[in-house]
């Protein structure tokens, strides 16, 4: 073999072997997980394909969003929901939700067959593209009675509560969402890692106020009680997808353990990226 002839091969053997290696290192597109795993979701899921998806019960994916409000369906807020909430629902950038506790529909973890086909069981919900179905960078998760934030990946969040105060007139201006609402997030992986950190729940030896901080008096953490009647601040930081802050307030319990969520988007920032290596 000539020396010209080996030179070809190398080359052709580093140009197949790299390509793949320099295309994982741009921004994803048109990704999304396969895994049965809600929890091993990687990072790059969360950019849509542009294609129709199956619809559960009322749960439309074609297009990716639901109706701000569904009217039929297990995850259907009640026709006495929908009335009360009515003049609500006529502001801009509301919506009212069910959202199930992730331990009664979700299969993966019941791991018995479930009513709710959609991927999550009804136990996540995305502001941002407006569809409880996970994987399409969902922004918040019921599980044990509890809320949480940051759900995949590098993506982080965090969340309070400030108690029983109407909904209505919040916005992003209001003097208690200032820390929440200008919030820069992080630019790379390691600030990412850390400021996830910062808003977890603690592991052993705990702070007076149990992890996450305390500001201005409001405590943030990543996931926080469900407390009926009480209204919450979320941001939610999903990078390559959303960056969404989000007023809601848990109107009641239902007897199946699901909830009703009445919610305002209070403000959408530039979609956040991740500096790479």
């Amino acid at each position: 073999m000539t020396s010209i002839n080996r030179t070809v091969i190398i080359i052709l053997i580093f140009v197949t072997f790299s390509v793949p290696a320099f295309a994982q290192e741009r921004a994803p597109i048109n990704r999304l997980s396969t895994s049965p795993d809600p929890d091993s979701v990687p990072s790059y899921f969360y950019e849509f394909d542009p294609g129709p998806r199956a619809t559960d019960r009322g749960v439309s994916l074609h297009g990716y969003s639901e109706s701000r409000v569904l009217k039929k369906g297990l995850l259907a807020p009640s026709a006495a929901d929908r009335s009360r909430f009515a003049s609500f629902l006529q502001l801009k950038n509301t919506g009212l939700i069910r959202l199930f506790p992730r331990e009664v529909y979700d299969t993966y973890i019941t791991h018995r067959k479930s009513p709710m086909s959609i991927r999550g069981g009804g136990a996540y919900y995305s502001f941002a593209s407006r569809t409880h179905v996970y994987g399409y960078g969902s922004d918040i998760q019921l599980s044990h009675n509890e809320f949480s934030v940051g759900l995949a990946g590098d993506a982080y969040g965090l969340l309070t509560m400030l108690g029983d105060v109407p909904l209505e007139p919040m916005t992003a201006k209001d003097s208690f969402a200032h820390f929440i609402a200008t919030y820069k997030p992080a630019t790379t992986e390691q600030q990412a890692r850390v400021e996830g950190l910062r808003f977890a729940p603690c592991w052993g030896p705990c702070t007076p106020i149990g992890g996450g901080l305390l500001i201005d008096g409001l405590h943030y953490r990543k996931n926080i009680p469900l407390v009926e009647n009480s209204t919450y601040l979320l941001r939610s930081i999903v990078y390559y997808y959303s960056d969404v802050l989000v007023a809601f307030r848990v109107v009641r319990k239902d007897h199946d353990g699901s909830v009703i969520i009445a919610w305002k988007l209070l403000k959408e920032y530039m979609v956040p990226a991740l500096k790479r290596k």
